[in-house]
């Protein structure tokens, strides 16, 4: 991984100089992210709600919920005090994930960790309805809140996941985020210990972020039958300075 730093009147290494520093905004209830193939708009347990848990409920076995910190989720009405806990607030801010074809919600996300005075904010509580899973919806979903966050200033866009869960690792790649470190013991889920795996991508890394995204997500970039023809991962490589020690991950999407 590359380190940037520069000598103080000591000679001691310092960190490079920032510059003027522009406070970066909040993430705002009223802006929606829009892009081809879905929308994103401010959880909300009323208009939300049912559609996820009918999205979520196609997931019969409940292996969705493994690595979540919530769920599965027995029926409707608990589904929705979940969201009534987690909608409409600052930290973390959710989104639903709506696609655009048929306008209904399919998945959640959000920003969490937001911190302006150091610019840095998190991606998190990812959690993908079967009706998304691996396809060009799902990174559009983060493409567009990755480019909300960079527009409103951020320095640092955060990724942590457990440390067993390879196909998170594996998505944090694919999207152009560094391998930064295990934190071990960081925290209990569900009865167990998590080990917590930290990626990042950095502003100086966006713009070739961006150009990866949208010639990927481009509708050129597929076939008749929708299968792809460049791959994500290799368009966002040259951004990716520290990999997951183990790489025997699947980033081939």
């Amino acid at each position: 991984m590359k380190l940037f730093s520069t000598p103080n009147q000591f000679g001691d290494p310092i960190g490079l100089p920032v510059g003027e520093v522009v406070r970066p905004g909040l993430p705002d209830e009223a802006v929606k992210l829009s892009g081809q193939y879905c929308y994103l708009e401010a959880l909300d347990a009323d208009k939300h709600a049912v559609e996820l848990y009918a999205a979520y409920s196609l997931d019969t076995d409940g292996r969705l919920w493994t690595y979540m910190p919530q769920g599965p989720f027995s029926n409707k009405a608990e589904y929705r005090i979940w969201v009534e806990g987690a909608h409409h607030k600052a930290d973390p801010f959710f989104y639903a994930i709506i696609d655009s074809e048929s306008d209904k919600a399919v998945g959640v996300a959000s920003y969490l960790r937001v911190d302006p005075n150091s610019s840095s904010i998190e991606v998190g509580w990812i959690t993908y309805s079967p009706l998304i899973q691996q396809k060009p919806i799902a990174t559009e979903a983060m493409y567009l809140m990755m480019k909300n966050a960079f527009d409103l200033g951020y320095r640092r866009y955060e990724w942590k996941c457990n440390s067993l869960n390879a196909p998170s690792i594996s998505a944090a790649m694919r999207l152009g985020m560094s391998f930064e470190g295990l934190f071990r013991q960081a925290t209990m889920v569900k009865g167990h210990n998590r080990d917590t795996a930290w990626f990042a991508i950095l502003d100086r890394d966006w713009p070739i972020a961006q150009d990866a995204f949208m010639a990927w997500l481009a509708p050129e970039n597929f076939t008749e039958n929708g299968q792809q023809k460049l791959r994500l991962s290799d368009l966002t490589a040259p951004i990716v300075e520290s990999r997951w020690p183990n790489l025997n991950l699947d980033v081939q999407r």
